[in-house]
């Protein structure tokens, strides 16, 4: 099979086209022909060498697919060779076959077709657990979501609004701030010309934010306890900026606050198949009636992934960029 090999750390140039064996399935795993796969940030930071993948999990890049299963391992009950299903792996997105948990599969929602399902699960896997799960969000709450543009952005907008929050969000840029009020966020502050803590201050007065995520962190972290609501909750999943910030912690007591934040990968299979079975029985039926969709901001095909980290890099897109694999996506 054609794999995407990282020989060294680097830049995006460092990727390059190999081939290799194709991989087994465990007994708990299924073999996918993989249609189409996801990109995400993650994906940029294992490149650079700065997000080495777990000892037992693949060593090439990609953490969500598409595609039909060829193979399923002896253990594996849910699933029959020529399911169509997207899948959060453990690595080795970036290839024409790979492995992933049957837990952590889903079927492809109707009506979209591969490259808009290989775009679903690292972020929606990531926002439901974060938000949802960790946050607790409910209707009639405040939610504001740092870097609304991202695939993460896009997905938690669009989440929020389906169970009935009204979200505020950040972005760098006019041309997104409108995007994501079209995807359902109230308001869309343009952080390059104005400082969100005070628009929002003013916007909510003593309402405050009732969930925040974070993506951003630094001089974020104090502004988004400033503007949390009483008993609000603040989770952070990355930090663009800084994961250090001076910050004075008497409204966490004032206001009994909740702190908190995760990344997905080192989580357990188990912790895994929670989020995969919540999203089958709340999220996917809304996929199903067009009341959420992922955003797709480009596609490229596999050879062409080094130009495909290189947009993501430059901040330019307006939710997921995906790579086309093979010739069924």
């Amino acid at each position: 099979m054609r794999y995407i090999d990282l020989p060294e750390f680097g830049d995006a140039d460092v990727m390059c086209l190999a081939e290799s064996q194709l991989p087994t399935a465990a007994p708990n795993e299924v073999l996918i022909r993989v249609a189409a796969a996801g990109i995400n940030r993650p994906d940029v930071i294992q490149r650079q060498g700065f997000y080495p993948a777990p000892a037992d999990a693949s060593p090439v890049l990609g953490l969500e697919v598409a595609g039909e299963i060829t193979a399923i391992g002896s253990a594996v009950r849910s699933w029959q060779v020529g399911d169509r299903v997207c899948a959060l792996v453990n690595g080795g997105g970036y290839a024409e076959y790979a492995v992933a948990p049957a837990s952590q599969c889903l079927p492809i929602p109707r009506g979209l077709d591969m490259l808009q399902a290989a775009a679903l699960p690292e972020t929606f896997f990531t926002v439901w657990s974060n938000v949802f799960q960790r946050c607790g969000l409910r209707s009639g709450e405040t939610l504001l979501v740092h870097g609304g543009a991202s695939g993460i952005g896009t997905t938690a907008i669009q989440l929020g609004r389906a169970f009935g929050a009204r979200v505020f969000t950040t972005v760098g840029s006019d041309d997104k701030a409108r995007a994501c009020e079209q995807l359902g966020a109230e308001l869309a502050i343009n952080y390059r010309d104005e400082d969100f803590y005070p628009v929002l201050k003013e916007r909510l007065g003593k309402r405050g934010i009732d969930v925040t995520l974070d993506i951003v962190g630094g001089d974020y972290i104090e502004k988004n306890i400033k503007l949390a609501a009483v008993e609000g909750r603040i989770v952070n999943i990355a930090y663009l900026q800084s994961s250090v910030a001076e910050v004075n912690f008497m409204p966490v007591m004032l206001k009994r606050l909740t702190l908190t934040g995760s990344t997905l990968r080192p989580q357990s299979e188990s912790q895994k198949a929670d989020i995969a079975q919540q999203l089958r029985e709340r999220v996917w039926p809304l996929i199903e009636t067009g009341e959420l969709a992922p955003v797709i901001a480009e596609t490229y095909e596999l050879a062409q992934v080094s130009d495909a980290h290189r947009l993501l890099e430059s901040n330019q897109v307006v939710g997921k960029i995906v790579l086309r694999v093979g010739d069924r996506a």
